[in-house]
C-alpha cells in the first residue's frame, strides 16, 4: 500500500478499530514469522503491533492486526486458516477479538536493570511487586545477559524515575541483588563519557599499598587507607601521611609496582566495548600518575589524572607535587573531562568505591558504586556488588551479545 493510500480499517482511529490479537506458541524454527504474516496477508489486514520472543527454543509470537473487512464471515475464515496453518507446523494458535491498539503507557518511563548472581525467583518477585507498589506498570521484560551475571531489564511506565529508584534501592539491598533505575529516552544511549576511580575499581589493588610493601610499611599505610575510604579521615591529610612513609624508596620501584597491578575482572572488556561503541573513557585517582599514565597507555584511555609522587635524585621524597586529586578534585576533573569531550554532564557515568568518590558519583548523570563501602552504596544512584566491572555495561542497556560483537576481532 502506498503512503497516499489508506485502508478502511486504518482510516478509523483508536478504540474504534476492530482488531485481532493473534498469538502463536511452539517449537521455534526458521520461517514461522514469515509464514504467519503470509497467511494473514490473504485477508488484507494491517499490522498494528508485533512482539516475538524465543526462550530455550520455544517461540511466542504475538501479532495485533486489524480485523478483515467483510465482518464475521471473513474473520471466521481468517481464524480457521490461521489455526490450520499452525496445526500443520505443530504450533498452537490463539486469536482474541477486541478493539483498538494497546492501552497508552503511563507517564513517567524508566528502565530498571536487575543483576543477580544468581537471580532468584524470590528476588524477581519482590522487585516486580515493589514496582507495582509504586504505581508502575511493567510493559516489557527481556534478558540482557546470562553471564557473568544474569541481567534482566524491565521497561516500566506510570511512575517517576526518582521515586522508583528510591523504592527499589531498599528492596535490592534486602534481597541481595543490584538494581539500576534510569529514565527512558534517547539520553540513555547518548551517554558518551565514562569516568572511573582506579584503586579497587579499575584495578584490584590500592597502589599506595603496593609501594608500601616495597618500603616495609604496608600495615601502617593500609590502616590509614581504610580509614580514609570509610570517610573517617580527611583525604588530603591521609594522603600526605601515607606518602611520607615512602620517603627514600628508589625510583626503580615504580616499574615493579606497575607490573604488580591487577586489573579488575571485566575491566578490559568494559573499556574495549565502550571505545568501540563510541564512548570516551577516563580515570581519576587519588593514587599516582606513575601508575595511571601507564594504564592510560595500556588501555587506550582518553583521560587520566592523579597525584604525582615527587622524585629527586632517583628517590621518592615522601611528598606529592601539583594539584591534589581528592574528593572535590575528582568531581572537578569529571566536569573538566566532560567539557573537553563535549559531553553534557547529564550524559556522563562515574564509577567508584570509596568515600572520596562521592562528589564525582553525585555530579555524574549516573553514579555507580562498585563493590563499595556502605556509605557510598547508600549515596550513589545505583550499586554493583559483583566482582565483574563489565557488568556496568548492562546498566547502560548494552546486551551481552553486543559486548561479544564489539570484541569479535580481539
Amino acid at each position: 500500500m502506498s503512503a497516499s493510500q489508506t485502508s478502511p480499517a486504518t482510516a478509523a482511529t483508536g478504540d474504534d478499530v476492530p482488531t485481532l490479537l493473534v498469538k502463536i506458541f511452539g517449537k521455534d524454527r526458521p520461517g514461522i514469522t514469515a509464514g504467519l504474516f503470509d497467511t494473514l496477508a490473504a485477508f488484507a489486514v494491517d499490522v498494528v503491533d508485533i512482539e516475538q520472543v524465543v526462550t530455550r527454543g520455544r517461540i511466542t509470537l504475538c501479532a495485533l492486526v486489524t480485523a478483515p473487512s467483510g465482518g464475521g464471515p471473513m474473520e471466521g475464515e481468517l481464524r480457521a486458516t490461521v489455526h490450520s496453518w499452525a496445526d500443520s507446523l505443530h504450533l498452537q494458535a490463539e486469536i482474541i477479538s477486541g478493539r483498538g491498539d494497546n492501552r497508552p503507557r503511563g507517564t513517567g518511563r524508566s528502565h530498571v536493570t536487575v543483576l543477580g548472581h544468581p537471580l532468584t525467583a524470590e528476588s524477581t518477585a519482590a522487585i516486580a511487586a515493589r514496582i507495582t507498589g509504586t504505581g508502575g506498570n511493567i510493559d516489557r521484560i527481556f534478558r540482557l545477559a546470562k553471564y557473568p551475571v544474569t541481567a534482566v531489564e524491565f521497561a516500566v511506565s506510570g511512575t517517576e524515575t526518582e521515586s522508583l529508584r528510591t523504592a527499589l534501592a531498599m528492596e535490592a539491598a534486602a534481597r541481595g541483588v543490584d538494581v539500576a533505575v534510569v529514565a527512558a529516552g534517547l539520553q540513555r544511549r547518548a551517554q558518551r563519557l565514562i569516568v572511573m576511580d582506579v584503586d579497587s575499581t579499575l584495578i584490584q589493588d590500592e597502589v599506595i599499598e603496593l609501594f608500601a610493601a616495597h618500603a616495609g610499611c604496608e600495615a601502617e599505610v593500609a590502616e590509614i587507607t581504610a580509614q580514609a575510604m570509610r570517610g573517617e579521615l580527611d583525604f588530603e591529610q591521609s594522603l600526605h601521611a601515607r606518602v611520607a612513609l615512602l620517603a627514600g624508596l628508589d625510583e626503580s620501584v615504580v616499574d615493579k609496582v606497575r607490573a604488580e597491578v591487577r586489573l579488575t575482572p571485566g575491566a578490559r572488556t568494559l573499556i574495549r566495548t565502550l571505545k568501540r561503541l563510541g564512548y570516551q573513557v577516563g580515570v581519576v585517582s587519588g593514587g599516582f600518575t606513575q601508575v595511571t599514565d601507564d594504564l592510560r597507555e595500556r588501555l587506550g584511555l582518553d583521560f587520566a589524572s592523579a597525584n604525582t609522587l615527587e622524585v629527586v635524585d632517583g628517590r621518592l621524597t615522601g611528598r606529592v607535587t601539583g594539584e591534589i586529586v581528592d574528593r572535590a578534585g575528582k568531581a572537578r576533573l569529571l566536569r573538566r573531562f566532560a567539557a573537553e569531550a563535549g559531553v553534557p554532564l547529564a550524559q556522563t557515568v562515574a564509577i567508584g568505591d570509596g568515600a572520596n568518590d562521592l562528589d564525582m558519583l553525585n555530579a555524574a548523570g549516573l553514579g555507580v558504586a562498585f563493590n563499595a563501602k556502605p556509605v557510598v552504596r547508600e549515596a550513589a544512584h545505583t550499586a554493583v556488588n559483583v566482582p565483574f566491572l563489565d557488568t556496568v555495561l548492562y546498566l547502560l542497556g548494552v546486551t551481552r551479545e553486543e559486548v561479544e560483537a564489539a570484541n569479535t576481532h580481539e
